[in-house]
């Protein structure tokens, strides 16, 4: 599950890198946003994986 978890993570930080370059290259502010917004998401969905796996051990 935890595996899972931190694959999401990355698809999600992946995704909103590709959507805020997209946004970029066509001057869409929003999409820009909405590309760092889901970034941002995925990065706090890996820290709450690290978190833990701290724990865990």
């Amino acid at each position: 599950m935890a595996g899972e978890q931190k694959a999401k993570a990355k698809t999600e930080q992946a995704k909103g890198k590709a959507k805020e370059a997209a946004g970029r290259a066509v001057g869409n502010e929003r999409l820009e946003a909405e590309g760092r917004a889901q970034q941002s998401k995925g990065d706090a969905r890996q820290a709450k994986e690290k978190t833990k796996d701290v724990f865990k051990h």
